[in-house]
């Protein structure tokens, strides 16, 4: 992304700064390097942790916040968790960006919207909190992304919901149990190109429930990845032999929703699969391998198993590279045989921290 001025609020993704867990969060450092190194993601821009920090404190929602925690004590009372969390996200609502802060975004915001050639792109404004992939900690599920969100005013929204979900009842009571403070996890966000989907879904470099190296396990659906990585879909499964990338099995799953662009709302919704889509196969063997390739390319690249979420963009043409959103280390199971693995909705709306909302 390119045209926008200057800013310590906001750092195109192709800046090297982006590549800076510290500036941007995990989740957006990894893009950013990927992005470095070769791999196909979505233009766009972050919001850094400092953008953060100046509203929470220009705002006063700073010491609001801290008023408003003490109350919460382990965090155990999951009844006074819900009320501290609906108080905080209702501040965070109230208060309008400060003047030079949304001057700020409306400049990045329009150079992005001016590189795509598209007035008004409809972009993926996702949250990307420091320290949420650290070894100790797993905070999946707990903070929130917006797809599908378009125009300037929508746009300013989200960020202000994703820094909110910050506080989300779950985030608040995971970290006093752990011993964390908020203000050791400030937030940085991701406004991201949303790319049109024809399918969308995750993959393995490692076999995520045997540990099998040898494989490589891709899933998906039509349409964009809510449905999947929420749990709300069972996805078309396939295996491939990471030699050579042999198709060892392909399962065909029924598929019962769809996440889809929903242009009146400026979001991405799910709503019920159409019955022609419903069993048909999503992926065909040449769009198997190219996202099997990429999962085992950003394995060899970090050095370690990975998963990945991919796009498989419309008018994408046999030979074509993959789009990734997002990547991230695998934990497995000890490798070895055992029965087929089972679809655990559980796994994987914990896994890749879906939508709260």
């Amino acid at each position: 992304m390119t045209g926008a001025a200057a800013s310590p609020w906001v750092v195109a993704m192709a800046e090297p700064a982006a590549a800076n867990a510290e500036i941007v969060g995990p989740k957006l450092a990894r893009l950013a390097e990927l992005r470095r190194a070769g791999f196909q993601v979505p233009t766009g821009y972050a919001v850094t942790v400092e953008a953060y920090l100046h509203f929470v404190r220009e705002t006063r929602l700073e010491t609001a916040i801290a008023a408003e925690l003490t109350s919460i004590g382990d965090g155990s009372d999951l009844d006074r968790l819900e009320t501290v969390s609906s108080r905080i996200r209702g501040r965070f609502a109230a208060q309008p960006l400060p003047e030079a802060m949304r001057a700020c975004f409306e400049r990045a915001y329009d150079a992005l919207c001016f590189e795509v050639r598209e007035v008004d792109k409809p972009v993926a404004v996702r949250s990307s909190a420091v320290g949420e992939d650290a070894a100790d900690h797993s905070f999946a599920g707990q903070y929130e992304t917006f797809l599908g969100v378009s125009g300037l005013d929508a746009v300013d929204d989200s960020i202000r919901r994703a820094w909110s979900s910050l506080f989300s009842a779950r985030a608040i009571g995971y970290r006093a149990q752990s011993g964390l403070g908020a203000a050791a996890m400030p937030m940085a966000v991701g406004v991201l190109e949303l790319v049109r989907a024809r399918a969308a879904g995750v993959a393995f470099s490692v076999h995520p429930l045997t540990g099998r190296r040898d494989r490589v396990v891709v899933e998906g659906s039509w349409g964009y990845g809510e449905a999947v990585v929420g749990g709300l879909v069972v996805p078309d499964h396939a295996e491939l032999d990471k030699d050579g990338f042999e198709l060892l099995d392909y399962r065909v799953a029924d598929k019962t929703v769809i996440s889809v662009m929903d242009y009146r709302r400026g979001a991405v919704v799910e709503r019920p699969m159409p019955p022609a889509f419903a069993a048909a196969r999503v992926l065909d063997d040449d769009e198997i391998a190219a996202i099997a390739r990429s999962a085992v390319a950003v394995e060899a690249h970090y050095g370690y198993p990975v998963d990945i979420e991919w796009v498989l963009q419309r008018g994408r043409r046999e030979g074509d590279t993959i789009v990734l959103v997002q990547a991230r280390p695998v934990t497995a199971a000890g490798a070895g045989p055992t029965d087929p693995p089972q679809w655990d909705p559980v796994r994987y709306a914990l896994r890749y921290g879906a939508r709260m909302t």
